[in-house]
């Protein structure tokens, strides 16, 4: 089965374009204030219009008001939500759209208690953690903690076109998500990176 690919935290449209040229499935938009690849909701709609079909526009969120989140929704065509924070299976749930759950890999994390907490999310996003930091890190975790779940389970965390295609080997993950891991700086992506991460995923 073919590997699915995200790249989260455009910021530019530009950015946008070339991942689609690339064979890119998924674009995350980060409405996480704090974050550094964080849009704007007029920013958001800006970079979406008129995007060519069949490529998913993914909104990220962490412990997000639900005004913040209906009018994301109302202006940017989002087809699914990804919930980076500690929302509730009834929070991921209210919007009526399918969702992913990132599960922050600490040493004490249950996947199969998660995936049955989260039985009606599309799939979990396993990230690294961080204390303090929802998601972006930049680090890796040991992937050999990966416990089989009934889910299709997205693989994050620290992915560069330098390892992407050992950790496809390893985990043989539904999609990978790389936001870091192909950027010349926070938000602003490297077309090279990201045409050699989709390269190394093809091959993976």
């Amino acid at each position: 089965m073919r590997t699915r690919v995200k790249i989260c935290g455009i910021t530019r449209r530009q950015d946008a374009e070339f991942a689609i040229e690339m064979g890119v499935d998924a674009l995350g938009l980060v409405f996480y204030e704090p974050s550094p690849r964080a849009v704007t909701v007029a920013q958001a709609a800006e970079l979406t219009r008129d995007l060519p079909p069949f490529v998913s526009i993914i909104g990220l969120f962490v412990d997000a008001s639900p005004a913040l989140i209906n009018e994301v929704l109302d202006n940017v065509p989002v087809s699914m939500l990804q919930f980076h924070g500690d929302e509730s299976p009834n929070d991921c749930s209210s919007y009526g759209l399918p969702y992913l759950k990132a599960i922050r890999m600490q040493e004490n994390v249950s996947l199969i208690t998660q995936a049955v907490t989260y039985q009606h999310a599309a799939g979990l996003l396993l990230d690294s953690y961080q204390v303090g930091v929802p998601g972006g890190t930049g680090k890796t975790f040991d992937w050999s903690r990966i416990s089989p779940i009934d889910k299709p389970v997205i693989l994050a965390g620290g992915l560069t076109p330098d390892n992407v295609r050992n950790a496809i080997n390893d985990v043989n993950p539904y999609a990978v998500d790389v936001s870091g891991g192909v950027e010349t700086a926070k938000g602003i992506k490297s077309h090279a990176k990201i045409s050699a991460f989709m390269q190394e995923v093809a091959n993976g």
